[in-house]
């Protein structure tokens, strides 16, 4: 699904990400995690072809990323950004039906869309203006749309941003569904229950560039502790890991 090798990624004179040999499969969920500034967002906008990488190559889908044209791109990744802005003041519906772009000569548009706008219970917001949603109801549109482009690789950064608890939940049944269908999923999150819940594997990020990957079920406290910086303890809920700030008692 996605090869790195050797990337690396650089802000003028300080690396953020030292050479980085990793492999992305089909079915998977990485939790990206780390401090504020140390590169996650940086690394998903490279993923996406947003910026050039500083060096090393990236394969998507057993194709070199710069040999993708736009429209390449768009069938074989979805990009949710940390933050958006609506440029129109469009419908909801026509907002999701917009990430369809890619897919412009497929017939099951309508019904791509219908779906996505009721996996995050958009339904009967399907005609309200963008400008006139709260912050959470307009992060769940992002949502659809990522959805409704249908790609097999899906980037989100703070998904659950602004999400109030049921659409927590909701996002986290369908990360659950995008994985068994055969999607990877990349998840930059601080959120220490919903993002393990998610997640088969880890990729954590430190602020001086470098980086070590997990399997979820040997990522211990210790590890997070030395990326987040702050003492944690890794428990188990509803047969998930979790963790929680501060040492066992």
């Amino acid at each position: 699904m996605l090869h790195c090798d050797q990337l690396t990624l650089r802000q003028g004179r300080r690396t953020l990400l030292q050479p980085l040999d990793w492999k992305v499969r089909a079915g998977e969920c990485w939790w990206i995690a780390g401090r504020n500034g140390c590169g996650k967002s940086t690394l998903l906008a490279t993923l996406a072809a947003l910026r050039h990488a500083d060096g090393g190559h990236i394969r998507l889908c057993g194709q070199p990323l710069p040999q993708l044209t736009p429209r390449q791109r768009a069938q074989r990744l979805a990009l949710l950004p940390q933050a958006s802005h609506d440029a129109f003041d469009y419908a909801v519906q026509d907002a999701v039906a917009a990430a369809r772009f890619a897919w412009s000569d497929s017939g099951d548009t309508p019904q791509r869309v219908a779906a996505a706008l009721d996996a995050f219970d958009l339904g009967r917001l399907a005609t309200r203006p963008l400008q006139a949603l709260s912050g959470g109801e307009r992060q769940r549109v992002a949502l659809a749309s990522v959805m409704a482009q249908d790609a097999p690789l899906i980037l989100l950064d703070e998904p659950s941003n602004s999400l109030d608890l049921a659409h927590q939940a909701a996002l986290q049944q369908q990360i659950g569904r995008w994985r068994a269908q055969g999607k990877a999923v990349l998840l930059v999150s601080h959120d220490l229950q919903l993002a393990p819940a998610c997640a088969s594997h880890a990729l954590l990020l430190d602020e001086h560039g470098a980086h070590r990957q997990y399997p979820l079920a040997e990522l211990g406290a210790e590890h997070l502790a030395a990326v987040l910086g702050y003492p944690l303890t890794r428990l188990h809920h509803a047969g998930h890991p979790c963790f929680l700030p501060g040492h066992p008692s």
